[in-house]
């Protein structure tokens, strides 16, 4: 069941400023000594705004993974890079310009077993990576990658509850491409993980023209026979982020006809 309200929770880490000593500390718990388990990896372009409230949600997440976070500093013009790095954690400078760059910067520099792709505009629930690794590190499943479910909090005119019936369309939208188109461009890099070593060996995110970086991740993956792509359905697993994109997009009845077009038309 979708929550109609954001959780209190994920307003704290949303709106409430977070102390980057404080996320250090935590990220001190989550990074247990020796090898990680679990690489994030998070490409951050002028996200002074959000990354503190990110970093804060997935350092005080409760799980028995040791757990680095990478943050991949995309040529950002603003203090991206200073909080960061107030908070403890790793942070790279990949000065080719774009989204597909910064991830592969990011799974070349990892050293997990597991990677969790993340955004910086994102609030992870705190059981989010026993949720999406879960899958990945069982032996009787044969899983490529996983991803999840996601819930908007708005930054624009648009109300929390119009978002509600939202994420239900996009729900069944993501059904219909299950099983009528092809479940990969039900993938995004905000909320997916795999295992590093099988994204090496399909060249990472690189991908043609006309494709997306995240998706086709997915396809490759499948197609090199690691295994199936595994939505994680838990309620516990959804991450919440911005509506920028449909900002972006012209708003959320201009974002809505293009998801449509793109599922029905495309």
């Amino acid at each position: 069941m979708r929550p109609v309200s954001i959780p209190a929770y994920i307003n704290d880490y949303f709106y409430n400023k977070q102390d980057p000593s404080k996320v250090k500390q935590a990220y001190e718990r989550l990074y247990k000594d020796g090898r990680p388990d679990v690489s994030i990896v998070m490409p951050a372009y002028n996200e002074e705004s959000t990354i503190v409230q990110t970093l804060a949600s997935l350092c005080n997440n409760e799980t028995k993974w040791s757990v680095e976070v990478i943050v991949v500093n995309n040529n950002s013009k603003d203090r991206t890079e200073e909080l960061v790095k107030a908070c403890g954690v790793t942070c790279i400078l990949e000065t080719t310009q774009g989204i597909t760059a910064a991830r592969n910067r990011g799974l070349a520099e990892a050293r997990g077993k597991y990677i969790l792709n993340a955004d910086a505009d994102t609030i992870y629930p705190k059981y989010w990576i026993e949720e999406m690794i879960a899958p990945l590190a069982d032996g009787t499943k044969r899983v490529a990658i996983t991803y999840g479910g996601f819930a908007f909090i708005p930054v624009g005119s648009t109300g929390r509850v119009t978002y509600f019936f939202y994420e239900y369309l996009s729900d069944l939208t993501r059904s219909y491409n299950k099983y009528f188109k092809n479940e990969a461009v039900n993938v995004y890099g905000f909320d997916s993980g795999f295992r590093r070593e099988q994204g090496l060996q399909v060249d990472g995110f690189n991908h043609p023209p006309g494709t997306n970086e995240d998706g086709y991740l997915a396809l490759k993956l499948k197609q090199k026979g690691f295994g199936n792509l595994h939505r994680v359905s838990s309620a516990r697993s959804i991450v919440w982020t911005t509506d920028r994109r449909i900002q972006i997009d012209g708003g959320l009845w201009k974002g809505t006809i293009k998801r449509l077009k793109r599922v029905f038309f495309s």
